[in-house]
């Protein structure tokens, strides 16, 4: 039989055939890389890494963008950086995921978007939990954002004065109210909602004061001096500080039987009086929607900042009864949740 010859075209054909064979067997995720196109998106949050109701925030959004096309075994890689509380660690952390570079960043409140938009000009922000983004700079209107920052508010202008008048109707007697917030991370946020409450509470006869506060001593001096007062209540604000020390304001607003309102719906599970508010998970999904199109090629300044539109009325029978609060029925049967 005569020998088979294998010329070198032949030899480099096969060569070929056999590498490409071998690239179509690599993960997906070491192509993607090779290919340049893994994604990096920051997370900057000011909390500690082991609270657990943030942590099951940040796994919402996870889930929501590995909906959307975008996961860590392929295609994208999250940074995560945590802040503690401290504030003062938050630009540097901010500087760290500026440098890596990242794609876009996520950033939860006013001081955190603060901190990052320090840091660039030119990669994507988009924050979540943010009060007033056009008084704080972040955007020129809401409908234009007009840079590289675009995400999702806080307010909706009925807000101060749906939870006074929630306040009011789970305990009537409140005739003067605190609305507290820690000037130091929500100058403009803290002043933006006092303002929405003040204006509120000129119709019904309530006085209303400013209830500043920073840290665990502030919180329990504060409620302490409030239930020295006849008919006090306090409405808690959405800021950074306040909702890290949480845990305090409930335990001081039960210790001191304040009458106490809390603008985030975990509050009340918690051991609080009384939510009104937003969802945060579905803001998270909603900014991974966000960030979606901007990996796909949107820019910030073509999506508009968005508010909340659908609030929830949390009620703890518990907090109230503790607090010698009888709920009215009619009030119970509009709660979307009680908790007994």
């Amino acid at each position: 039989m005569p020998r088979l010859e294998v010329s070198g075209a032949s030899m480099r054909r096969r060569d070929f055939i056999r590498l490409a064979s071998g690239a179509a067997a690599w993960p997906l995720a070491a192509r993607a890389q090779q290919s340049g196109s893994i994604k990096r998106i920051g997370i900057l949050l000011p909390f500690s890494e082991n609270d657990q109701q943030i942590q099951t925030e940040v796994q919402t959004f996870r889930a929501a963008i590995e909906l959307l096309g975008w996961n860590e075994r392929s295609n994208v890689k999250f940074e995560a950086r945590w802040a503690g509380g401290d504030a003062g660690r938050l630009q540097s952390l901010a500087k760290e995921l500026v440098e890596l570079p990242c794609d876009v960043i996520l950033t939860r409140s006013t001081p955190v978007t603060a901190a990052v938009r320090r840091e660039t000009s030119t990669i994507p922000i988009v924050f979540v939990l943010v009060a007033d983004p056009v008084g704080d700079g972040f955007v020129q209107s809401l409908a234009r954002p007009g840079g590289n920052i675009t995400g999702f508010s806080t307010v909706e202008p009925s807000l101060g004065g749906k939870w006074l008048e929630l306040l009011r109707e789970i305990a009537p007697q409140v005739g003067q109210v605190g609305v507290m917030f820690d000037p130091n991370t929500a100058p403009n946020g803290g002043s933006f909602y006092f303002h929405l409450i003040e204006t509120a509470a000129a119709s019904i006869a309530v006085r209303v004061s400013t209830a500043p506060v920073s840290d665990d001593k502030d919180i329990f001096r504060t409620i302490e001096a409030s239930a020295k007062e006849r008919n006090f209540g306090v409405i808690v604000m959405p800021d950074q500080t306040t909702t890290v020390r949480r845990k305090a304001i409930i335990e001081a607003a039960a210790r001191y039987r304040v009458p106490t309102i809390y603008p985030y719906l975990f509050a009340a599970d918690e051991g609080g009086l009384i939510s009104y508010g937003f969802e945060v998970a579905d803001i998270y999904r909603q900014a991974a929607g966000y960030i979606d199109r901007i990996l796909r090629g949107s820019k910030p300044d073509e999506l508009p900042v968005q508010e909340p539109v659908r609030f929830q009325l949390i009620i703890n029978l518990n907090a109230a009864k503790s607090l010698g609060l009888v709920v009215p029925p009619i009030m119970q049967q509009r709660a979307d949740k009680v908790i007994e």
